[in-house]
């Protein structure tokens, strides 16, 4: 396909997602669930499970192989935008008041279920009916990636949930965006271990660790104050320069880039030169010119992305569905029950325990990206990528109205009305 073509058909898909999120996201509004969630499944019913069954020609037009590289990298400034907003809203001063709850949630949330995903992976290797793992995959680092497969959080979800129900600067919504940030985080950096162990080459591990703690710590002390400058220049709204305004996108890209070049996803990043920014009206006049284009326009792009790259309907035998259904009790024990019991310990109240553990339960599309990174390397077969991707999508489900049933729908709206967020 030339520049040409290329251009015409990524347009055409821009018409098609934009028009599937919003047919979507009406019926799953209704049925009490996030725009995420709707998202999510529009970008499922867009590719091979669904249009791709039902209309091949049609599927294969819209989303030709070479239109792929495009659409990620745009996807990618739509992640990476929404996850500055999202720091945006982060207090970092709350987050040290309660930084000893988020990290033992964090752990609780990767140590509970990598014992369980590692148990998993050895009776799937026992197994010789079910070709699970590649060949040539060892037993350790099956254990290894199954582990931090079942340790991931969907934090962009995560994100949008809170952001959605307007509890971004509250003391559930805090510890919630703590929790999944440090558990992501550590996700990746277990999974560079794992790309390392199956690669022969430590330097990734060490490069994605080390490199991931120095770039926090310089975000947290030494990045913030020197952004405190620019908060000054900011007292009302429009009063955000055009060349201040593309100094800050300067940032969030830089910020992004060095996490993706560390392994530890963009994404991060532009989460933490957001938290970095400096507050008040400088963040106001910030969101009102980001947030619009970003929510509304570019960040379905990111999900359907994703569910274009996602096949269910190899789960059929007996024996596959009895698999499927391990994976997912082990689970929501692993991280749902485990960091409501961690959050309890941490002295939060039941409430907010359990809608924490809600939350930290859903893996969403980070789950399935570190999914097609198993899948590309050889780590796992198609099979058990098909179950880890059945398992994703049930606990992304689950999360708003699991979330809405114990912390209230009534109480969450109210909080939403009194910030000036709508949550439909």
């Amino acid at each position: 396909m030339t520049a040409f073509d290329l251009s015409v058909r990524f347009f055409l898909q821009l018409v098609v997602i934009l028009a599937a999120c919003q047919a979507t996201a009406w019926v799953f509004r209704r049925l009490g669930q996030s725009q995420v969630v709707s998202e999510m499944i529009a970008g499922v019913l867009l590719g091979p499970s669904l249009l791709g069954w039902l209309w091949p020609a049609a599927q294969a037009y819209l989303f030709p192989q070479a239109s792929m590289p495009i659409l990620f990298s745009v996807a990618q400034v739509a992640l990476v935008l929404y996850m500055f907003l999202v720091g945006l809203e982060f207090d970092v001063d709350l987050l040290r008041a309660r930084a000893k709850s988020a990290a033992f949630v964090s752990a609780a949330g990767i140590a509970v279920p990598f014992v369980l995903g590692g148990t998993i992976a050895v009776w799937l290797a026992r197994r010789p009916d079910l070709p699970a793992f590649g060949e040539g995959v060892s037993l350790a680092q099956a254990v290894l990636f199954t582990g931090a497969a079942m340790s991931i959080t969907a934090f962009p979800m995560l994100a949008r949930i809170i952001h959605e129900q307007g509890l971004s600067r509250t003391s559930l919504g805090t510890l919630a965006l703590s929790a999944g940030s440090l558990d992501d985080a550590a996700a990746w950096c277990l999974l560079a271990v794992v790309l390392s162990a199956f690669g022969n080459d430590p330097s990734i591990a060490v490069t994605a660790v080390g490199g991931g703690g120095l770039f926090l710590l310089f975000t947290l002390f030494v990045l913030r104050r020197l952004l405190a400058p620019l908060g000054r220049q900011v007292k009302g709204p429009g009063e955000m320069s055009a060349s201040l305004f593309t100094q800050v996108l300067v940032v969030v890209m830089l910020g992004a880039f060095v996490t993706d070049a560390l392994r530890i996803y963009a994404v991060f990043g532009a989460f933490l030169t957001g938290a970095a920014m400096p507050k008040g009206a400088f963040a106001e006049e910030l969101r009102g010119r980001i947030e619009p284009l970003t929510v509304g326009f570019l960040l379905p792009l990111f999900f359907v992305y994703s569910g274009l790259n996602t096949r269910i309907g190899l789960v059929a035998s007996p024996t596959l569905a009895l698999v499927a259904l391990a994976v997912l009790v082990a689970a929501c024990l692993g991280k749902g029950v485990a960091c409501w019991a961690a959050a309890r310990l941490s002295g939060e109240s039941h409430r907010d325990a359990l809608a924490t553990g809600a939350l930290m339960n859903a893996r969403g599309l980070m789950e399935l990206i570190i999914l097609n990174i198993g899948l590309e390397r050889g780590i796992i077969q198609p099979t058990l990528f098909t179950i880890f991707v059945l398992m994703a999508v049930v606990t992304t489900l689950m999360a708003t109205p699991v979330f809405e049933r114990v912390y209230g729908r009534r109480a969450t709206r109210e909080a939403a009305a009194v910030r000036g967020f709508d949550v439909g």
